[in-house]
C-alpha cells in the first residue's frame, strides 16, 4: 500500500504545479512595486510565523509521552492551551486594537518562544505554563497579523482587491508550502540527527526569533481605537454591539467558528479513523499529503478571488457542502465495509478512500483561509477588529475542549457525522450572508459604540 500514498502525493503534487504555472492574465492582478515590496515582506514574516507553529504541532503529544504522562493528563494539557485562547484571546485582542497591532505580533514572538522553552521540562506545572502561553500567543497568531496586514494595506492607499493576493499568497505559503518542509525538517532533526522530540521546539524559537527581528525592523505601527478613555470593557462592549447590529458581521463569525471547530475535530480524529485496528500508516507522508492538499485549495482560491465572479460569498457556499460531504465518507465506508478484526499491517482498502476524502477536506480548508480573510476584511469595522475576531474563536474554543473531553464517549462516526453536520449549516449561513451582502448597514459601528458609552450609566 506504500504505492498508494506516492501516488497520492504525486497526483496532488502534479495538480498543484499545473494549477501555478496554467495563470493567465485573467488569473493575474496588476500591482504596483511599491505593494510587492510591502506584500513580500509580510510573505516573510507570516511564513517564519507559520514554521514556528507548524514545527511544534507533529511532536506536542509525542513529546508529552516521552515524559510519561498519561493519554489523560496529555489531554488535560491540551484543553488548557485551548482554554487560555478562549479566556485571554480576547483580552488579548482588545489590547492589540487599543496598544498597536505590530507590538501584539512581537508579542506573540515572545510569548510563543517562552512556550518552546517551557518544553524542556519534564514538570506538569511548567508544561501546564507552556500550554497557557502557546494558547495565547494561537489567539495573537490569528487575529494580530492579519490586523496589522489589512491596517496597513488601507493606509498606504493600495487598492482593496489587492488584499486577496496576499490572503492567497499566505495561505499558499505558510499553511502549505512551509507546513510541508516543517514537517520534514521536524523529521530530520528528531529521526535523523537524534536530537530528541525537544528539537523542533528549539528551532520553532529560532524562527520565531528571526521573524521578530524582521518585524522590528521593517514594519510600522498601526491601532484600531487607541483612544485613552476606552477601556477593554469599553471595548469589549463595542465590538459585541458591533457584532449585534451587523447581521453580516454574526454570520461571519458563525461561519468561522462552524468551520474551525469543525476542522480542529478533524485533525484529532484522522489518525485513529485510518489506523482503527492499529495499522502502520505514515503520519507525517500523510501530513505533508494533507497540506499539498491545502495548497491546491489556497491556489483555487488564487484563482476566484482575482475575478469579480463568482463573488467568494457564492463560491464558498458549496465549499461548505463539499466539505460537509467528504467528512460524510467514513460513515459510508463504515456502513458499506465490514470492519476487519486483524490489528496491525498497512492501511485498509477503506482506508484508502477515506484518505482520498481527507484529502478533499483540506483542499476545502485551503479554500477556506484566503475567503474567510476576505470577507473579514470586508464586513469588520477596522476599530475593532482583533477583538472582534477573538471573539469569533471563544464558541470555537469551548467547542474544541468539549470534544476533547468527550473524545472517548462518543463512536467515531457520530463525531464525523456531528462536524459534517455543522458543515451544511455553514453553507446555509453562507448563503443567506450571500443574499444579504449588498444590504447597507443598519448602523455604522463608530455611532453605536459612542451611544452606548454615553447611555451606559455605569460608564462615567
Amino acid at each position: 500500500m506504500e504505492v498508494f500514498y506516492y501516488v497520492v502525493f504525486g497526483v496532488l503534487g502534479m495538480v498543484v504545479a499545473a494549477l501555478e504555472l496554467s495563470k493567465n492574465n485573467k488569473d493575474r492582478i496588476n500591482t504596483s512595486s511599491a505593494f510587492t515590496s510591502f506584500k513580500n515582506n509580510y510573505l516573510v514574516v507570516y511564513s517564519l510565523m507559520m514554521a514556528g507553529d507548524w514545527l511544534q504541532g507533529p511532536y506536542v503529544y509525542y513529546l508529552y509521552s516521552t515524559y510519561g504522562f498519561s493519554k489523560g493528563d496529555i489531554g488535560q494539557l491540551f484543553i488548557a492551551g485551548f482554554g487560555s485562547s478562549m479566556l485571554f484571546g480576547t483580552i488579548v485582542g482588545s489590547l492589540a486594537d487599543k496598544q498597536g497591532r505590530k507590538r501584539a505580533c512581537v508579542t506573540y514572538c515572545i510569548t510563543y518562544i517562552l512556550s518552546c522553552i517551557t518544553k524542556h521540562s519534564p514538570q506538569y506545572k511548567v508544561l501546564m505554563v507552556g500550554r497557557v502561553l502557546g494558547g495565547i500567543a494561537t489567539s495573537l497568531l490569528f487575529s494580530s497579523f492579519e490586523s496589522w496586514l489589512v491596517a496597513e494595506h488601507n493606509k498606504r492607499g493600495f487598492e482593496q482587491q489587492w488584499l486577496s493576493i496576499t490572503f492567497s499568497k499566505a495561505v499558499f505559503f505558510g499553511n502549505g508550502l512551509v507546513a510541508i518542509i516543517a514537517g520534514l525538517f521536524g523529521n530530520l532533526l528528531v529521526h535523523s540527527f537524534s536530537l530528541g522530540p525537544v528539537a523542533p521546539f528549539d528551532a520553532a524559537a529560532c524562527f520565531l526569533a528571526i521573524g521578530m527581528a524582521v518585524i522590528l525592523s521593517s514594519w510600522s505601527e498601526n491601532y484600531g481605537d487607541p483612544s485613552d478613555n476606552k477601556d477593554l470593557i469599553t471595548q469589549f462592549r463595542g465590538a459585541a454591539v458591533a457584532i449585534a447590529s451587523d447581521e453580516k458581521i454574526a454570520l461571519l463569525g458563525a461561519i468561522q467558528s462552524l468551520f474551525e471547530g469543525s476542522m480542529y475535530t478533524f485533525v484529532f480524529l484522522w489518525t485513529p479513523a485510518l489506523s482503527p485496528n492499529d495499522e502502520e500508516i505514515p503520519h507525517g507522508f500523510i501530513f505533508a499529503t494533507f497540506m499539498l492538499a491545502s495548497m491546491l485549495g489556497s491556489s483555487l482560491a488564487s484563482r476566484l478571488l482575482s475575478r469579480s465572479s463568482p463573488k467568494v460569498e457564492s463560491y464558498m457556499q458549496i465549499v461548505f457542502l463539499v466539505s460537509a460531504a467528504s467528512l460524510l465518507l467514513p460513515i459510508i465506508m463504515a456502513s458499506l465495509v465490514a470492519p476487519s478484526k486483524v490489528k496491525g499491517g498497512g492501511i485498509s482498502f477503506s482506508g484508502c478512500f477515506q484518505l482520498l476524502g481527507f484529502c478533499v477536506f483540506e483542499a476545502c480548508v485551503g479554500l477556506f483561509w484566503p475567503s474567510i480573510m476576505k470577507m473579514r476584511s470586508q464586513y469588520i469595522p477596522e476599530e475593532a477588529r482583533s477583538t472582534i475576531m477573538n471573539f469569533f474563536r471563544i464558541p470555537l474554543n469551548i467547542f474544541v475542549c468539549v470534544v476533547l473531553y468527550n473524545v472517548n464517549a462518543f463512536p467515531m462516526t457520530v463525531m464525523f457525522g456531528m462536524c459534517s453536520v455543522f458543515l451544511f449549516i455553514a453553507s446555509l449561513l453562507q448563503r443567506r450572508l450571500m443574499m444579504i451582502d449588498d444590504k447597507p448597514k443598519t448602523n455604522d459601528w463608530t455611532p453605536l459604540n459612542e451611544r452606548n458609552t454615553e447611555d451606559d450609566p455605569l460608564n462615567i
